[in-house]
């Protein structure tokens, strides 16, 4: 695989480790006689990179670092994998289920970069939209989840479910959770979900603290699309995708949403394990006590 020699950064600035971070990258990539440009907000943290926005900054770079943690690395992939871009995350967030590497790991990860010595794990995007009265009010994309849930009400809501456009069920609940592959680690695991490996074909469907013993988390396969109908709400009720986007929601409104012709492209270094991910970030032992 071809070396990278233009390289984007894209940072969380918020974050007190977000300015060290990326001065590393560019001694780093200096070094390794790459380009650098970054996105405005990053390009402020430090001397001497270029900034860009938006399709200039897609234009200029080969690949792209995401420094931050998974919200970084979501809202990254979604705005660029579908401009064909591939995103490497670099975690100094909490947990870090999606990027590939910590701050410690910067040194290897850039030479490896450099060296053409990386792999692409392309996933596809949720693609969805909202209804109201037949009529289409929003569209939008996630790569973790699409989340239908209660606002800041602590009353429940009726939700009816229907794939391919034959019902499912209609469920009593604070929300319902529609989650990709790579989202099932996400929101749908705190909601008792299964876990699915990122080359899985299909999608999670979650409840939020269903009124009820025997509603089960459903796993469907991705050629399917999904809808979701507020059938009755006495308060608000918000839309999310990845946890990012939000829309307020009203009875009647119907949330479709489907596999995306759009993938994001996530950028790993060899030998990354997604099972050994997950042994270390869910504290699996693997051993009787």
């Amino acid at each position: 695989m071809t070396g990278v020699r233009r390289l984007g950064l894209v940072a969380n600035c918020v974050k007190p480790q977000a300015a060290p971070v990326v001065r590393r990258l560019l001694r780093h990539a200096r070094r390794l006689r790459m380009s650098i440009v970054a996105d405005a907000d990053t390009a402020r943290l430090v001397d001497g990179i270029h900034a860009a926005r938006g399709e200039e900054l897609a234009e200029q770079c080969d690949m792209l670092i995401a420094v931050g943690g998974d919200g970084t690395l979501l809202r990254v992939a979604r705005e660029f994998g579908p401009r064909g871009i591939p995103v490497m995350g670099v975690n100094i967030g909490r947990l870090g289920f999606l990027t590939a590497i910590s701050e410690p790991g910067v040194p290897a990860a850039m030479r490896a970069l450099a060296e053409g010595r990386f792999v692409v794990s392309r996933r596809h995007l949720l693609a969805g939209s909202i209804e109201r009265d037949g009529r289409r009010l929003d569209r939008f994309m996630a790569l973790n989840d699409v989340v239908v849930r209660t606002g800041a009400s602590s009353r429940m809501v009726s939700l009816d479910v229907a794939i391919n456009g034959t019902r499912v069920s209609s469920y009593f609940c604070d929300g319902i959770i529609v989650a990709s592959p790579s989202g099932s680690t996400g929101h749908s695991l705190s909601a008792g979900g299964p876990i699915l490996s990122p080359e899985t074909r299909a999608f999670v469907i979650s409840l939020v603290c269903p009124h009820s013993l025997n509603s089960r988390p459903l796993v469907i396969p991705d050629q399917r699309a999904i809808s979701v109908v507020v059938s009755q709400c006495s308060g608000e009720v918000i839309l999310s995708a990845d946890g990012q986007l939000t829309r307020s929601l009203l009875q009647g409104d119907r949330v479709s949403v489907h596999r995306s012709r759009c993938s994001a492209q996530l950028v790993y270094l060899p030998g990354y394990d997604h099972f050994a991910v997950l042994r270390q970030k869910l504290n699996w032992s693997g051993r009787y006590e």
